[in-house]
């Protein structure tokens, strides 16, 4: 941690304060590591008995086996320069936690794109050219529509949706390419999802930085990637938290200081500010519980649409796919666009994840459709379901146009997360940054 450590010596504010952290997902976890290096004290308050939010382990027993499971199959690329940057000086090795590989969107029949290891944009262009099942027709469109982008500077009118900015390209790359990338990276459908905020992601990722565009496959569960790292460097800088403790109200009180009560409406201590690292709905539930005037914060905060995620982990014994992660052909009755064979990251072999991004249906549903698409897509007729985890409101609705709150609420009274104002859409690099903005702002 030396370079922010230097960082911290030299921005550290003068008078530390006591600061309550309401969330201990990825984004509270950022918020209270750089809370507590920039000088003040702090204590973290969480409602679940484990860190992390919507991106924590998960273990399943099925078959009298425990398999080491996530609350959803989540991947890092290279462009998450803070996250990456953040597990680093907590300690975190990326080699031994992430399989890194080029950015890689291919089917079960080698079809798609797959990125050599070239220096950006080289390495699209001639993973472009290179990539199977497509016509020189389909290449050409995809050329030609990237090159306009770069030539707008990645930049759209703001009421512009995906759709509207590949009507381009051909209906076999929107299909293979396109659509796999949104739904990926910002969890809303093409037709309906924000083109901005996806040129932000393409530009960063694709053009932006060497590697920008790699995979980053998870070797561990996600709360050895970065939760379990942030609390035990609190717990080693006098830094508090407390897990299975839910705040049920927020008070302040004549001299400013903010007063915390736990569900019982026992006091949980009082504090110079306070910084909202939950989920939007909870956080704007805590804002109204100050009686304060935020009304323009919540109604953004209430706007928020969101859009649900669901992994369907299953094992199939002897199975070994042909990548660590394939592209699905989806439709109504298919509803995954990937599956991950965790075998391949350091799971058991036969270990699978298949995820169902925007999802609309319920669980069983949803599992009974997976399995009929892993049999005709992958061969897979011995699929034993492990698990179908749904997260309802795993992210916001990245539509365009979309006005998200500020961190900001009010003097003393912050927020962070991923759904919080910013350039990114619903991601752990977008909760990561959004934590560390707002703990410069104490």
């Amino acid at each position: 941690m030396k370079n922010r450590v230097k960082k911290a010596a030299k921005t550290a504010v003068k008078t530390a304060i006591k600061t309550a952290i309401i969330g201990a997902g990825w984004a509270g976890c950022a918020a209270a590591v750089e809370a507590s290096r920039l000088g003040h004290h702090v204590t973290v308050f969480e409602a679940s008995r484990t860190a992390g939010g919507r991106a924590r382990r998960l273990g399943v027993t099925a078959s009298h086996q425990t398999f080491a499971l996530d609350n959803g199959q989540h991947i890092l690329i290279g462009a998450y320069s803070e996250t990456l940057k953040l597990m680093a000086e907590l300690g975190v090795d990326s080699t031994q936690t992430l399989l890194r590989m080029p950015l890689t969107l291919q089917f079960p029949d080698g079809s798609g794109l797959r990125l050599p290891r070239l220096s950006a944009p080289l390495d699209a262009l001639v993973g472009i050219v290179q990539a199977r099942g497509w016509t020189l027709g389909d290449k050409l469109s995809l050329v030609k529509t990237a090159g306009l982008w770069q030539l707008r500077k990645f930049q759209c009118a703001p009421h512009q949706s995906v759709a509207d900015l590949c009507r381009r390209v051909s209906p076999r790359i929107m299909a293979t390419l396109i659509e796999p990338l949104c739904v990926s990276a910002l969890n809303t459908p093409g037709e309906r999802a924000s083109g901005q905020v996806f040129l932000r992601v393409l530009k960063d990722s694709l053009f932006a930085r060497e590697g920008g565009s790699n995979l980053l496959l998870p070797k561990a569960d996600l709360n050895a990637l970065l939760p379990d790292a942030a609390l035990d460097w609190l717990a080693a800088h006098q830094g508090k938290v407390n897990l299975g403790c839910r705040v049920g109200s927020i008070r302040q009180l004549p001299s400013k200081a903010w007063e915390l009560a736990g569900a019982g409406d026992e006091s949980l201590g009082q504090f110079d500010a306070i910084i909202l690292a939950c989920p939007p709905s909870e956080a704007a539930r805590l804002a109204r519980s100050t009686a304060l005037p935020c009304t323009a914060w919540l109604a953004k905060a209430d706007s928020l649409r969101y859009e649900a995620i669901a992994t369907v982990y299953a094992h199939a014994p002897g199975a070994r796919l042909a990548q660590p992660m394939l592209a699905l052909a989806s439709s109504a009755s298919h509803p995954a666009q990937f599956v991950f064979d965790r075998g391949q990251l350091g799971g058991p072999p036969g270990l699978l994840a298949f995820v169902v991004s925007a999802s609309q249906q319920g669980s069983a549903d949803i599992t009974a459709q997976v399995v009929a698409q892993a049999a005709q897509q992958l061969g897979l007729h011995t699929l034993q379901v492990l698990q179908t985890v749904v997260e309802k409101r795993a992210t916001f609705a990245c539509t365009p146009g979309l006005l998200r709150p500020a961190a900001q609420i009010c003097s003393g009274f912050l927020a962070c997360g991923d759904y919080v104002d910013g350039p990114y859409p619903a991601t752990l690099e977008g909760a990561v940054r959004s934590g560390l903005q707002v703990a410069g702002l104490l």
